[in-house]
């Protein structure tokens, strides 16, 4: 399957319009949740895990006790696709604002 490129400069900013729980720049969409617990911390890595195996498309995730660093970049593409602005879609359906 033909992976989408890398977003331009003025599509990145478009993007990050968009996703306001999100900042970033041509290398990655960042974002960090704290949650209630570590086990919750811990069920939203599931969580999101199962997104990202249905899209074949991993975040890098960090977990400090309760709260997740969130990195998603398209090492493929050299940089973040459009792959990286749907997934952050997906996670912020699955995560508190």
């Amino acid at each position: 399957m033909p992976r989408p490129p890398r977003l331009s400069p003025d599509e990145l900013s478009a993007a990050l319009r968009g996703l306001p729980l999100w900042s970033g720049d041509a290398d990655g969409l960042r974002r960090s949740v704290e949650l209630p617990s570590f086990r919750d911390a811990v069920a939203a890595i599931v969580s999101i895990a199962d997104v990202a195996e249905e899209m074949d498309h991993h975040p890098d995730v960090d977990l400090r006790w309760r709260t997740l660093h969130l990195t998603l970049v398209s090492h493929s593409a050299g940089g973040v696709s459009d792959l990286d602005v749907e997934l952050a879609r997906r996670i912020d359906r699955l995560l508190p604002a």
